[in-house]
């Protein structure tokens, strides 16, 4: 379902319609509309959207089917979505084009619109387009089509094509039944129903168009006439200016107008210049027409601009008066200079020097003053006669009680400002009207004129005056023809027609709003009177209108002969089997206009050109003084589409065989967007491939929806793969496993399993790591079958062994009945030890019994075998106490902390029992056993045997137990677990390469590969996936983009992206894991393996530490298990790809891109896997040689260091998409795709194995960023160079005629190829930039000094994306070029200075974070609020700030030069804020300066040493001594003074005690012990100020007394801080200092 972006709807809970009682003639209309199709013809306010509301209602009733409601505008169809949500009990969707309803590229969106929704309410081109394209199926989707303002379906709008290309294709519905593929029924809805003089043929023409008949109430006539207020027409008689003098202002204008010459525009001089150096071809003969034409017709920017600016001043001197046409040149003027070229409508395609002259000329306009007591004397008759109607009529509605709103109806935008200016401020309505104004939109995006900047001189926007309108804050509206038709504006009384209307439809459609009872419709006409006999016409013909449908007469037959078919049209018509998307003539243009502008686009407007055959001028003809010839056809047409479109495919033709040339630009665009479709670069549904797809993959993608919800961040899988348990019946429960592990120094044990181990080669066996023995292996032998039928005794001995192992050290989380273990152990050699016989002792002892049989009383093992030297495990007699190793009996004294540690371990009472606490001699000295993953080695950090729970413990020996298990058994039990996680996750990864890469060559792949590619962080074991996912996110995106580069040679920049970026998606390579086939979720570890919770699995276990795929409901767990599966089950979506991307990156280590390749065919991806060298070769084979090379060649190859052998692979990486040649050579974004991935491969791949680093993600990513990014890549752009030599002749009286070397520099950044004055203009400004201070200098220097990487001086360059982009795309041109050499490759990197910086950056590990980064950093590590405000602009300025606290760290000003400015201005003020707080001397004088205090310094030499004193307020705080004056600077112990001020400053006991020598009063502390808290008060001037209370016996660290201090003082600041701003120094009594007495 789109969401509220793309579709709004009213059906969050269905509610009843409201009441609303039906009048006669709306039954009577909607009972006719129930009978055929009608177009209802009522005046406006008379109810035509409630019929349409009950005639919806009615079909919401009778069908399964969407009633459809179509309106010319947005505004209008917003309007009716909410009145028919708000009078209809269902759900009403609304879709416009500022919904972006072309973004949806999924039909299953558009049938879910269908599906949830009764009624779809959209503008006319919504439902076309959905039409067009297959999504929307009028027959089989829509049985009620209305039609608003029906009046509009005439020729070529979309309420027509509607009809004609998709409903006279259907078949007619039937009266009996409802078929599903049909005709809809239709209902207009309009007031005025006809265009034109002729009131019978207009009418008939519409009925013929929409398939119904106009219809109006005729039993009802009378009760319609009560509800329509039709108002009383009037008119004003004004009179014409005649021989006008124009004012100063605009006679200026005019002579500067008439001194335009157009041989002096930029444009025509820049194109004459271009077509002196172009050959002969099509893009000069197409440069030559436009110069033609720009010549003939004087349309270039300025010239038209200027011109139309001189006739809309004009224009309005004569219409309004003089001192509005100077307050609009005024305006106009002002505009223009204040925006400069930060205006839309100068920046959209205008050189430099276009702007400069536009804006010279403008200049030359002297504008005279205009002052606003000057408007009453400078207005016209005609707005005199306007301000008596506005006056008069107010004065009426006044007096009779009734609230007065007007509507003034002008023709032009420009009249529409200066009348709203002039009646805001003429004396006679500046008081009694608030006047707003009302524009209309402009119709075409691509059409701009100099004269758009007049829409900044509107004061607010369209609905905030309507809606201050509405609820009068404005009580007079000056409107174009935007506010005629359908907008709900009822409160309007008067509506005041200032230029006459332009028909019919305008006439009654302006009257139209004129609704309320009284209202008046007034006419301004000039005293010629020829108006007046149009105004009669019109009346006539209404009346002849109103009679035509009264009477209901079929009318559609006599126009058969007016709506015959095009033979033309039925030939431009294909569709799309499988989706019924459809292409006509009518909508070919569009499409291919649309086509173009989803290109990849880069500085550069995206369109096809169109040339006509024969051309409009004869070449040259605007250097020759010849008429203009005028061709009348046939015509021919060519396009041409942009060059990211391959050049087998860029270029069509038609013959000259067409009328006209409209008809030649249909047929050309209609058969080159066949041919696009037929080539595949348009989808079936023919739209450009947005989503780009593989065919049938589309279909892929809404499953995928389906599989893995995106706005969930899990998708529910089964549990990961569980070794130990094997499911089924019969002999597989019945058949163990028996296995031999080997620890050195220890007897080997038998391990029985249910499922057999792999077979394990040396370096796949566990390395167990201990302190004492450092690590070794433990070896895994053999793997032979038992059964239990056979084997029964086996499988006893060693349940009971088992227990007998694990119970002394685990035994607290064991049942002893409970021996259904899932891993038994039993010894290789099962003679009898002395342990056994110990054993047996105690079990035939009666007073011992069940677990006790394995623990034995110490005094009673010291009784029968004395103090054997054997003993391992001791535990303490109560129940459940933890196990301790045996250390030895210990006869010393004990201490009173030992004490009191013995009567804390075994006394549960009072301090009376405490005191009876028997101690006798010896003790048994103990510790903890450790119980830790022996996987992983010791941490470097472990304190051993010094750490806390390692401290010795002393035990009583008559309340301690000696567990009857051998040393050896003990130390295995110890390891046991480790040992265990070890084989079960080695099982996990060979089932993973046997299930997944069997008969592959990912099957060689190794064991310990495989476990870092599928072990989760989460499981927290020695290694992880990570680093490997990076590696391999990198190499599959490389990958892809060669396999895409090869399968798709005609697809673009764009189309390649997208395809890429869904193939890499973690969506898709999740998907590609969950699937049935692969499943790879159950390989993934992601348990947690706590060493101190562990115990033996059981067979019986409902949830272990893994889950089987059992439901939840039925598997006998407890909800707590329930909640704690849950959590298991629920894998990260994320999780998923990654770990196929950690796959990859192992693969890639094991056998490079060739393994890696393999990996990625096993999860598919939804790609046909070819070798990377069949890739590049035959991508390097498809490119022809060229006949002609640009001398840009040559220069590159001398930069780059390396010689293409193809030198179309360079010219194609040099070719921009603007370049104007007749090279067929597509422009560089293919190669610049390419370029990106080899760049980030190289990169990456050397930052994963650079040796000593091992880099984890985040900093390989850190520095990668540094060095890709395109800020950085724009730099080594403009630095390449190269000197090239050039013999030159030199005259001297001596030497006479000689040859000199003439050097000169060539740098890289020129050799771009592009015909585009703006890329010129962005090179020359950047590389300014570039050479200026601040620029080059700071930036190299940074780089070799290596200091933080230079962030902010490289986005001050404020480099275009396009030089970033020509690097990349060398890169990929030498990549291709050299077979896919990256090693060739990665010379050229080193040739540009790129690779040497990038090994500075690792070897002195440069700070290459982010400055913003760095900054919140620092502010996270000393716990303050630092925060980097948003740029804010001013005019020309942009500035931006960092505030510590209210406190202004640093602040940035810098020229706005767009959205770029944003940046630079904010990584500034980052990086120089940085700078400062990283710099004691800095950071202390902020830090005092916060708290208005200052910091000095003194320095002075003595003994050889440099003294330095910081004194703050004239207190002296530190002193440092330098150890050496002669290797010491001043500033350097500065520094150091510094840094010991700031640390005894922010001690809070020191600062306080400071504040208060300053400003003299005293400050106490008290400390003391109540209700089992410790409690710490400081007091200021005898007040409380802060309080610290911590627990003093309890969980958590113990604070020390200075610890609580130290709060308590901190707590105290706070309020003693806000008392320094606001009370005298020196008075401090009574102040409030806050802390806890608030």
């Amino acid at each position: 379902m789109p969401d509220n972006s793309s579709v709004t709807g009213n059906d969050d809970i269905p509610s009843p319609a409201p009441t609303h009682r039906i009048r006669g003639y709306q039954q009577e209309m909607l009972d006719e509309s129930l009978k055929r199709n009608i177009i209802i013809a009522l005046d406006t306010g008379a109810g035509k959207t409630h019929i349409a509301v009950l005639r919806m209602i009615e079909a919401e009733r009778k069908s399964s089917k969407v009633s459809w409601f179509l309106a010319p505008t947005v505004a209008l169809a917003q309007q009716q979505k909410a009145v028919i949500a708000g009078h209809s009990h269902f759900s009403v969707a609304f879709i416009s084009g500022a919904n972006e309803p072309d973004q949806w590229k999924d039909t299953e969106l558009w049938r879910r619109v269908l599906d949830d929704h009764r009624v779809v309410v959209s503008t006319h081109d919504v439902l076309l387009n959905a039409l067009r394209h297959g999504y929307i199926h009028l027959g089989r989707d829509i049985g009620l089509l209305v039609f608003d303002e029906a009046h509009h379906a005439a020729d070529k709008h979309p309420y027509n094509l509607v009809m004609r290309e998709f409903y006279d294709k259907l078949l007619p519905r039937t009266p009996d039944k409802e078929e599903k593929d049909v005709r809809p029924m239709i209902l207009g809805l309009t007031a005025s129903p006809t265009f034109g003089n002729n009131a019978e043929k207009a009418f008939r023409q519409l009925e013929l168009n929409l398939d119904a008949t106009i219809c109006a109430p005729l039993w009802f006539r009378g009760e319609l006439e009560g509800f329509v207020h039709r108002p009383e027409f009037k008119h004003v008689i004004y009179a014409e200016p005649v021989s006008l003098t124009p004012s100063k202002s605009l006679r200026s204008l005019k002579k500067v107008v008439a001194s335009l010459n157009i041989e002096e525009d930029p444009w025509v001089i820049d194109r004459r210049v271009t077509l002196q150096r172009l050959n002969p071809g099509p893009e000069r003969n197409r440069i030559d027409q436009r110069l033609s034409r720009a010549i003939d017709k004087h349309d270039t920017f300025t010239h038209k601009g200027l011109r139309d600016f001189e006739r809309a001043a004009d224009e309005i001197f004569s219409d309004i008066g003089e001192w509005a046409a100077d307050w609009y040149i005024q305006q106009v003027c002002q505009q223009a200079a204040s925006t400069g070229d930060m205006s839309p409508e100068f920046s959209f395609s205008l050189s430099e020097s276009e702007r400069n002259y536009l804006l010279k000329h403008l200049s030359r306009v002297k504008v005279a003053p205009v002052p606003d007591e000057q408007v009453m004397m400078k207005v016209s008759d005609k707005v005199e006669k306007l301000i008596d109607v506005l006056l008069r009529e107010k004065a009426f509605f006044q007096v009779s009680d009734m609230e007065y709103r007007s509507l003034v109806f002008a023709t032009r935008r420009d009249a529409v400002l200066a009348l709203t200016e002039v009646l805001a401020r003429h004396p006679r309505t500046a008081h009694d009207f608030r006047v707003g104004s009302l524009l209309g939109e402009s119709g075409n995006s691509r059409r701009r004129s100099f004269l758009d900047i007049t829409r900044r001189l509107l004061r607010q926007s369209a609905n905030e005056t309507l809606s201050d309108f509405r609820i009068g804050d404005l009580n007079v509206i000056v409107a174009t023809a935007v506010a005629e038709e359908g907008l709900d504006i009822s409160a309007c009384c008067n509506v005041v027609r200032w230029d006459p209307p332009a028909n019919m439809v305008s006439w009654a459609q302006s009257r139209g709003r004129a609704r309320q009872q009284y209202s008046t419709f007034v006419l301004m006409l000039s005293d010629s009177l020829a108006f007046e006999r149009t105004v009669r016409d019109w009346e006539k013909l209404e009346e002849e209108m109103t009679k035509l449908y009264n009477t209901r007469q079929e009318r559609r037959e006599l126009v058969n002969e007016d709506h015959a078919v095009d033979d033309e049209d039925k030939k431009l018509r294909f569709s799309v089997e499988s989706t019924d998307a459809v292409l006509t003539g009518d909508s070919a243009i569009g499409h291919i206009f649309h086509f173009c502008s989803v290109l990849s686009s880069r500085l550069v407007n995206h369109v096809p050109l169109f040339e006509i055959d024969p051309p409009d001028y004869p070449l040259e003809w605007h250097a020759q003084s010849l008429p203009r010839p005028g061709n009348v056809g046939p015509y021919g047409c060519r396009l041409i589409l942009p060059r990211l479109v391959d050049a087998r495919f860029r270029t069509f033709s038609t013959p000259r065989v067409h009328p006209t040339k409209v008809s030649a630009r249909r047929s050309v665009a209609f058969h080159a967007y066949r041919a696009l479709y037929e080539n595949r670069l348009l989808n079936e549904h023919l739209l450009p491939l947005t989503s780009v797809l593989q065919p049938d993959l589309e279909h892929e993608v809404r499953l995928l929806l389906k599989e893995v919800e995106r706005r969930e961040s899990t998708a529910l899988v089964s549990s990961q793969f569980d070794p130990w348990h094997v499911s089924g019946t019969g002999e597989a429960d019945s058949r163990w496993w028996s296995t031999t592990i080997e620890v050195d120094g220890l007897p080997s044990l038998r391990m029985l399993t249910q499922a057999a181990l792999p077979s394990l080669r040396d370096n796949e066996l566990p390395t167990i790591h201990t302190r004492e023995r450092v690590q070794f292996k433990v070896h895994v032998k053999g793997g032979t079958p038992i059964f239990a039928g056979v084997d029964g005794d086996v499988l006893a001995r060693a349940r009971e062994f088992t227990r007998q192992l694990f119970w002394p050290m685990y035994g607290t989380r064991m049942k002893w009945d409970q021996t259904d273990f899932l891993h038994l152990f039993i010894p290789v050699d099962e003679s009898p030890t002395v342990w056994d016989e110990r054993r047996d002792v105690l079990a035939s002892d009666p007073s011992f019994s069940g677990g006790q049989r394995l623990f034995a009383p110490f005094l009673w093992f010291e009784q029968c075998y004395g103090l054997a030297g054997d003993i391992s495990i001791v535990s303490l007699t109560m129940k459940g106490s933890k196990p301790y190793k045996f250390i030895r009996l210990n006869n010393d004294p004990i201490t009173i902390e030992e004490k009191a540690d013995l009567v804390k371990r075994y006394v549960r009472g009072d301090d009376e029992e405490s005191a009876s606490l028997n101690i006798t001699y010896p003790l048994i000295l103990a510790r903890s056993l450790v119980k830790r993953n022996f996987l992983t080695p010791m941490p470097a950090e472990s304190k051993g045997l010094d750490a806390a729970s390692q401290k010795p413990v002393l035990l009583l020996k008559d309340s301690t137990l000696v567990a009857l298990i051998s040393p050896h058994e003990a130390q295995f039990a110890q390891w046991a677990p480790s040992i265990i996680r070890h084989l079960q996750m080695a099982s996990t990864a060979c089932s993973l390469r046997d299930a997944l890469f069997s008969g592959t060559p990912m099957a060689e792949i190794s064991l310990d590969l495989l476990l870092t590619a599928t072990t989760t962080p989460a499981a927290q074991e020695r290694t992880h996936y990570q680093r490997l996912e990076t590696l391999g996110d990198t190499v599959l995106k490389f990958v892809v983009t060669i396999q895409l580069l090869f399968a798709y040679p005609l697809w673009s920049e764009g189309y390649l992206s997208r395809r890429k970026d869904h193939a890499v998606s973690n969506a898709n390579l999740s998907k590609m894991a969950m699937h049935p086939d692969r499943r790879l979720y159950k390989w993934i570890i992601r348990d947690v393996f706590v060493p101190k919770r562990w115990k033996p699995r059981l067979a019986s276990d409902p949830v272990g530490l893994l889950f089987q795929e059992t439901s939840l409901e039925k598997s006998g767990m407890t909800e707590k298990q329930k909640r704690r599966a849950s959590v298991v089950r629920n894998l990260s979506t994320k999780v998923l790809a990654d770990v196929v991307e950690a796959l990859i990156g192992a693969a890639y280590l094991r056998g490079s891109f060739a393994l890696g390749v393999e990996c990625m065919k096993v999860f598919d991806l939804g790609l046909s896997w070819r070798a990377l060298p069949e890739c590049v070769h035959a991508m390097y084979s498809r490119i022809d040689n060229l006949a002609y090379l640009p001398t840009q060649v040559a220069v590159v190859e001398d930069i780059l260091g390396y010689t293409f052998r193809r030198k179309a692979i360079a010219v194609e990486a040099l070719m921009h998409a603007s370049y104007q040649s007749d090279i067929e050579t597509m422009s560089y974004e293919r190669m610049e795709f390419l370029g990106d991935a080899v760049l980030d491969m190289l990169v990456t791949d050397y930052l994963y194995h650079v040796p000593g680093k091992d880099y984890g993600p985040g900093k390989i990513h850190s520095i990668k960023t540094a060095v890709v990014n395109a800020h950085f890549l724009a730099m080594l752009c403009l630095r390449a160079y190269t000197e090239l030599s050039a013999a030159i002749p030199s005259w001297s009286q001596h030497d006479g005629i000689t040859m000199v070397d003439d050097m000169r520099r060539v740098h890289l950044y020129k050799c771009l190829l592009h015909s585009n004055v703006t890329i010129l203009n962005e090179q020359q400004a950047t590389f300014t930039r570039w050479e200026r201070p601040g620029g080059r200098d700071v930036i190299e220097a940074a780089l070799e000094e290596c200091r933080a990487f230079p962030w902010s001086a490289l986005t001050s360059l404020q480099a275009p994306k396009f030089l970033s982009d020509m690097f990349e795309s060398l890169l990929g041109a030498v990549y291709l070029d050299s077979l896919g050499d990256l090693d060739i490759t990665r010379d050229v990197l080193r040739r540009l200075g790129h690779w040497e910086i990038l090994e500075r950056i690792v070897e002195h590990n440069m700070d290459v974070r982010h400055p913003v980064s760095r900054l919140y950093l620092w502010a996270s590590q000393h716990h303050e609020k630092v925060k980097c405000s948003s740029p804010k602009r001013d005019k020309d300025k942009i500035s931006c700030s960092v505030l510590w606290d209210d406190y202004e760290v640093a602040k940035v000003e810098g020229e706005w030069r767009g959205r770029v400015s944003h940046e630079d201005v904010r990584f500034a003020v980052a990086e120089k804020a940085t700078t400062l707080l990283e710099d004691p001397l800095s950071l202390l004088r902020i830090w005092l300066e916060k708290r208005s205090c200052r910091i000095e310094y003194t320095t002075e030499e003595a003994e050889g040493t440099l003294i330095c004193s910081a004194i703050v307020d004239g207190t002296m705080i530190c002193t440092v001594r330098s150890s050496d004056i002669s290797a010491t600077s001043e500033e350097e112990t500065k520094r150091a003074a510094a840094a010991e001020t700031l640390k005894k400053l922010d001690m809070p006991v020191y600062w306080l005690a400071f504040l208060s020598a300053q400003h003299h009063f005293d400050v106490d502390y008290q400390i003391y012990e109540e209700d089992g808290m410790k409690v710490c008060l400081v007091y200021v001037n005898g007040i409380e100020a802060g309080k610290v209370e911590h627990q003093v016996k309890g969980p958590g660290p113990i604070k020390t007394e200075e610890e609580m201090m130290a709060g308590a003082a901190k707590e105290a600041i706070e309020g003693i801080e806000r008392q320094v701003t606001s009370t005298e120094s020196d008075n401090w009594e009574g102040a409030e200092l806050g802390g806890s007495s608030d």
